[in-house]
C-alpha cells in the first residue's frame, strides 16, 4: 500500500503516495522548493507522516496526530474550553502557532489570522510533510519554524467509504486528589467512566475517463464528538490550589453562590472579603476559604463538536501544454465550550441604594451606616455566582469555503508552468450564553418598594419594564425567574479573506547546456511571482461592546517575485558520488491598511536560502542548510481592537501581608492607604490588556540546519537521519508575559516592568474593567531554539512468520530560550513548565513503533511507545526571570510513556478494518494546581500534552469499490 517503509520518518525522501483505490500515483509533490527534483531529495529536514499512521492511532483530528510528533507542542484544540475559538491549531518547534506555514497540497489553507486545522478532511490524507527551520524564500511569511504541507487525495476511480467510532474508558484512583475532594466535602468523580465518544464518516467518489485525460474526485464527510466535563476525572473535578509548598487543596473562586461583597465606602470599606452567612439568614460574615466556589465541574474537558466537509478536485488535460485543474472545499463546524455559571463578577463596582427592600437592616447598616434607609447609594464590588444550571455556553460556529482554479503544462525545453487562483473565505459567529449583563444587574440592583412589592427603578420609569430585581443578599438567593432576566446573549462575528494569484514558471537548464561539466544533469530554476491579498471585518453587538469587544478591520497587501536556482556540481567521482547546491531569494512589498481609521503602513523585505547537499558514497548524504525567513505581522496584530481579559496569576501587592514590599509596590501604582488592603484576584485570575499597534514591523528569523541521512545498500531496509537545527526569531510579536511582568517588578523593582500594572484607581485591585497588566502588542526581543532529531526505521523479513517493521522519531531540545526585550537578559525554559514556560517543555521526547506485518500483508499488529522527558516547575529556576515562588507539591512532572496497540485486517481486497487501544495501561494526567498553568492548560493539566481522558478505544473499516 505505502512504499515507505516507516509510519513517521525523518528522511531524505518523502513517502511515495499511495495508490490505494487510485488510477495511479499522483504527481509528485516536493515540500521546501517548487524545484521538480527526480530524486525526492530534501536538502532541509523533513519528516513524512502517512497515512499508515493515522490508520493506527486512529485519529479523527489532524491537529491530534501532529500533536504526538515530537517536534510540535500542543496548541488550540478540542480540549481546551475556557477561551476557546473553536478552531484548532498546530505549533511547530514551540514557537506559536502564527509561526508554522500550513499549506494543502503545496498552497496556503485559509487566511493567516484564519487557519484552523478542523479544516483538513483527515479521511483524505495521503501523507504529512513537515519541513523545518524559514521557508519564506519558498512560500513566503510566517514559515518561521516551517512548513506544513498536508497532501491530500486528490484523485481516485471508484468509491472510498471510511468509518470510525471511539470513546475513553478511565478509572479514577487517584487516591491523593480524591482525598482533597472528600476534605472538601465535593461530589467525587464515578469510579469507571466510559465517555467521549467520536464519531467520523467519510465518502468519496472519483473517476477518470477521456482516455485518461479528465478526472473528477467528489468527497464529503461528518465527524462528532461528544462533550466530557471536568468532573468526570479525579484530576480536574475541582478547582486546585497550593495551600502550601508542599500540599494542593481543592480551592475555588470567590465569586461564589453565597454572595461575597467588598464595600469601596461606608463603615464596611477596607474590612476585605464579606459574605452571607450559610443558614440563610441576611446577615453578613467574614469571608475565608470554606465559602470558595468549585468552578471545576461543569467545565469541559473535551467539548461537544459537529463537523462537516465536502468538496471536490477535477483536472482535464486540454493538450501537454495546458491541463486545466480547479477544486473546492467547504467546512461547516459547530461546537461548544462550557464553563462555571455567571456572576456578577468581582471587579464590576456595583451601586447599591441603601433603601435596597432586599437588604437586611444590619447589612444595610454594614453597607451604609446612617444612611441605611436612605435613597443614598453606595459602591461595591460584588461576587455573587448563580448556580449550576447556569453554566456559561458558548456558541462557535465556522464555516470555510476555499476555491482554486488554474492552468499549467509542458513548454517544452524541459519546461513547465503553472498560473493559478486561490480564493479563501473564513466565517466565525460567537454567542455567548447565559453570561450575567451587568447593565441589567445594575437595573435590578436599583430597587425600591412600590406598596409591598420590591420594583425595579427601571421599571418604574418605563426605561427597562421587564426588569427584575435581583435577591443578591442571602446565599442562593437569585430565583430562576431573576436568572433570566440578567442574561444577555452576546454575538460576534469575524469575516476573514485569501486572495492569491501566482505564477511559475521551473525547469532543467541543462537543456540549453548550463550544465556542470561533472554534474550527470543540469541546473534547475524556478521563477514566479505572487499576489497576495487578506481581509478581516470583525463586529459586536451591543452587549459584546459593554464586555469590551470592539469592532475592527483591515487589509494586508503583498506583491512578490522570487526565484530559486540548484546546481549540481560533482556526481559520481570517488567521495563525491553528488554535490548539490541551492540558493533562492524572494522580494515582498507590503501596505496594511484599516480604512475605519485609515491608518495605513508599508515595508519591504527580502528573504533568501542557501543550501548544500554532499553525497560522498551512494547511501551516505550530509546536507546543511541557511534560510532568512520574516513573518508579517497579521491584521489582528496590526488593527485588533484593545480590550481586557483574563489570565491565570497572583497580585503580589494583595492581601493583607503583601508579597512584595511597599516600595516596590508604590512603583506599581499602589498607595500608602492602599497597601494591605487590595483584594487579591480572584480564583487566581487577574486581568491583563490586549489590542492591536498598527507600528509592528516583520519578525526576522534565521534558521540553520546540518544532517546526515543514511540508506546503506549492506542493510536492507534501514535509514537513519540525524540533524542538528538553531532557528532564532528576531523581533518577535507578542506582549510581555504577565507572570514575567510581576516576578521581575517584585525581583528587581525595573521601573520598566513595575510600570506595566494598570491599577483600579478606587480599589488597586488587578482584575475589572480599571486594574489590569499590560499586555498590548508590540516588537520584542527574541526567540531561539535548537536542537537535534532523530529519525530511524528498519524493515526485515523474519522468514515465513512475515515482516517486522521498527522506526523512531526523536527530538532533543538543546535550547528554548526567550529575550522578552533587547538587552535586558534571557531564560531559558528546556526542561521547565508553567508560568511564564507555559507547557511543558521536554529534554526529549519520541515516538516509536514497532510492526508485525502478517504473511501476504492481510495484516498487521503495532505497537507505538511516546515518550515524554519530565520537566521542572519553571519558579524552581536560578534565572532571575523565571524565579519564583517556591513548591515541592508540583515542583516536577515525570517522564511519561504511553503505549498504544493497534491492528489493521484486510477482510478482502475491497475490505480492510481496523482498531486499537491509545492509552493502553489507562495512564492519567498529572494534576497540576490552576494558578501555575498557562498557554493552554485547562483542568489542572496540559490536556493537549498528556492524554486527558484516560484509555480510548477505536473501531474503523474502510471499504473501496
Amino acid at each position: 500500500m505505502l512504499a515507505s517503509s516507516a509510519q513517521a520518518q525523518q528522511v531524505a525522501e518523502p513517502a511515495s503516495p499511495s495508490t490505494e483505490a487510485s488510477d495511479g500515483p499522483s504527481e509528485i509533490l516536493v515540500t521546501g522548493t517548487r524545484i521538480a527534483r527526480p530524486d525526492l531529495a530534501s536538502n532541509s529536514p523533513l519528516t513524512t507522516i502517512s497515512d499508515k499512521e493515522i490508520r493506527y492511532q486512529g485519529v479523527v483530528n489532524a491537529e491530534t496526530l501532529l500533536a504526538r510528533m515530537p517536534q510540535f507542542t500542543p496548541d488550540a484544540n478540542d480540549n481546551v474550553s475556557n477561551g476557546a475559538d473553536g478552531s484548532a491549531q498546530i505549533n511547530l518547534r514551540n514557537l506559536g502557532s502564527n509561526r508554522v506555514l500550513t499549506l494543502i497540497n503545496g498552497q496556503r489553507i485559509l487566511s493567516s489570522q484564519a487557519t484552523d486545522i478542523n479544516f483538513i478532511p483527515t479521511a483524505l490524507i495521503e501523507r504529512v510533510d513537515v519541513v523545518t527551520g524559514g521557508a519564506s524564500a519558498v512560500y513566503g511569511s510566517d514559515a518561521m519554524s516551517g512548513v506544513v504541507n498536508f497532501v491530500l487525495r486528490d484523485h481516485l476511480d471508484g468509491f472510498r467509504l471510511d468509518a470510525q467510532t471511539s470513546f475513553a474508558q478511565h478509572t479514577n484512583d487517584n487516591a491523593y486528589v480524591r482525598g482533597l475532594v472528600s476534605a472538601k466535602g465535593y461530589q467525587l468523580a464515578p469510579r469507571s467512566v466510559i465517555d467521549g465518544g467520536k464519531q467520523d464518516i467519510n465518502g468519496a467518489f472519483g473517476k477518470t475517463f477521456a482516455d485518461g485525460r479528465a478526472k473528477i474526485m467528489l468527497y464529503g464527510g461528518y465527524r462528532h464528538t461528544e462533550p466530557v466535563q471536568q468532573s468526570t476525572r479525579d484530576y480536574s473535578s475541582c478547582a486546585l490550589n497550593a495551600a502550601s509548598q508542599t500540599n494542593l487543596v481543592c480551592g475555588g473562586s470567590s465569586n461564589t453562590t453565597f454572595g461575597t461583597f467588598a464595600p469601596l465606602a461606608g463603615p464596611s470599606a477596607g474590612l476585605g472579603y464579606l459574605t452571607n452567612a450559610r443558614d440563610g439568614s441576611k446577615n453578613w460574615v467574614p469571608y475565608d476559604a470554606s465559602y470558595a466556589y468549585n468552578y471545576s465541574p461543569t467545565n469541559y474537558i473535551q467539548r461537544s463538536d459537529e463537523r462537516y466537509t465536502g468538496g471536490g478536485f477535477a483536472s482535464f488535460e486540454i493538450a501537454p501544454v495546458a491541463k486545466v485543474y480547479g477544486s473546492f472545499m467547504w467546512m461547516k463546524d459547530h461546537t461548544f465550550s462550557q464553563v462555571a455559571p455567571s456572576a456578577l463578577f468581582l471587579g464590576t463596582t456595583f451601586t447599591i441604594p441603601c433603601n435596597n427592600p432586599l437588604m437586611s437592616s444590619a447589612q444595610a447598616s454594614a453597607l451604609c451606616g446612617t444612611a441605611a434607609g436612605t435613597s443614598a447609594t453606595t459602591d461595591t464590588l460584588i461576587g455573587y455566582r448563580l448556580d449550576s444550571t447556569y453554566s456559561r455556553r458558548d456558541d462557535l460556529r465556522h464555516q470555510d469555503y476555499r476555491y482554486n482554479a488554474g492552468v499549467k503544462g509542458d513548454i517544452g525545453q524541459g519546461f513547465r508552468y503553472d498560473v493559478s487562483y486561490l480564493y479563501a473565505l473564513s466565517r466565525f459567529d460567537e454567542t455567548y450564553l447565559n453570561n450575567v449583563d451587568n447593565v441589567k444587574a445594575q437595573r435590578a440592583l436599583n430597587a425600591v418598594l412600590v406598596g409591598s412589592t420590591p420594583t425595579c427603578q427601571s421599571k418604574i420609569d418605563g426605561s427597562d419594564p421587564a426588569c427584575v430585581p435581583i435577591d443578591i443578599f442571602r446565599a442562593n438567593g437569585i430565583s430562576a425567574s431573576q436568572a433570566q432576566y440578567l442574561f444577555s446573549p452576546s454575538n460576534t462575528a469575524s469575516r476573514n479573506t485569501l486572495e492569491v494569484m501566482s505564477g511559475t514558471v521551473s525547469g532543467d537548464l541543462g537543456t540549453f547546456g548550463l550544465q556542470s561539466p561533472w554534474a550527470r544533469r543540469g541546473a534547475g530554476i524556478a521563477l514566479g511571482v505572487e499576489h497576495r491579498r487578506e481581509t478581516l471585518r470583525y463586529t459586536v453587538d451591543e452587549v459584546a461592546a459593554q464586555g469590551g469587544a470592539a469592532n475592527a478591520d483591515g487589509v494586508i497587501s503583498v506583491n512578490e517575485a522570487y526565484g530559486e536556482l540548484e546546481l549540481p556540481l560533482v556526481a559520481d567521482v570517488p567521495f563525491l558520488h553528488e554535490l548539490t547546491v541551492n540558493g533562492g531569494v524572494r522580494y515582498s512589498s507590503y501596505t496594511n491598511e484599516q480604512r475605519s481609521t485609515s491608518t495605513k503602513s508599508s515595508y519591504k523585505v527580502w528573504t533568501y536560502k542557501a543550501e548544500l547537499a554532499w553525497s560522498p558514497v551512494d547511501g551516505a548524504r550530509f546536507r546543511a542548510s541557511y534560510n532568512r525567513a520574516i513573518r508579517a505581522p497579521n491584521i489582528s496584530e496590526l488593527f485588533g481592537a484593545r480590550g481586557i481579559g483574563n489570565v491565570s496569576l497572583n497580585d503580589p501587592c494583595a492581601g493583607a501581608t503583601p508579597e512584595a514590599s511597599l516600595t516596590t509596590c508604590k512603583l506599581t501604582g499602589v498607595t500608602d492607604a492602599q497597601y494591605g488592603h487590595i483584594i487579591q484576584c480572584p480564583a487566581d485570575t487577574c486581568s491583563q490588556s490586549y489590542g492591536g499597534n498598527p507600528a509592528l514591523k516583520p519578525e526576522v528569523g534565521d534558521t540553520y540546519t546540518f544532517g546526515v541521512v543514511l540508506t546503506p545498500k549492506q542493510v536492507p531496509g534501514f535509514s537513519l537521519s540525524v540533524d542538528y537545527y538553531h532557528i532564532k526569531v528576531k523581533g518577535y510579536i507578542g506582549g510581555i508575559g504577565p507572570s514575567l511582568v510581576v516576578s521581575q517588578c517584585t525581583a528587581t523593582s525595573d521601573p520598566f516592568y513595575c510600570g506595566l500594572f494598570r491599577r483600579d484607581p478606587r480599589t488597586g485591585a488587578l482584575f475589572g474593567s480599571n486594574g489590569y497588566v499590560v499586555g498590548s502588542t508590540l516588537n520584542t526581543g527574541y526567540l531561539r531554539t535548537s536542537g537535534i532529531d532523530v529519525g530511524a526505521s528498519y524493515l526485515t523479513r523474519i522468514g515465513s512468520l512475515g515482516k517486522l517493521d521498527a522506526s523512531i522519531v526523536g527530538t532533543w531540545q538543546e535550547q528554548q530560550t526567550v529575550e522578552t526585550l533587547p538587552n535586558l537578559g534571557t531564560y531559558d525554559c528546556k526542561g521547565y513548565y508553567g508560568y511564564s514556560c507555559g507547557q511543558p517543555n521536554p529534554a526529549w521526547r519520541h515516538v516509536g513503533r514497532l510492526t508485525w506485518i502478517a504473511p501476504g500483508e492481510k495484516a498487521t499488529l503495532s505497537l507505538a511507545w511516546r515518550h515524554f522527558a519530565g520537566t521542572q516547575l519553571s519558579s524552581l529556576s536560578s534565572n532571575p526571570f523565571l524565579t519564583g515562588t517556591p513548591s515541592i507539591i508540583n515542583a516536577r512532572i515525570p517522564s511519561y510513556n504511553y503505549f498504544d496497540l493497534a491492528t489493521t485486517i484486510s477482510a478482502a481486497k475491497q475490505l480492510q478494518f481496523r482498531a486499537g487501544i491509545n492509552n493502553l495501561t489507562d495512564k492519567s494526567p498529572p494534576a497540576i494546581a490552576s494558578g501555575v498553568l498557562a498557554s493552554f492548560g485547562n483542568g489542572n493539566t496540559y490536556p493537549g500534552v498528556y492524554d486527558p481522558l484516560g484509555r480510548t478505544v477505536f473501531f474503523g473499516a474502510t471499504l473501496t469499490f
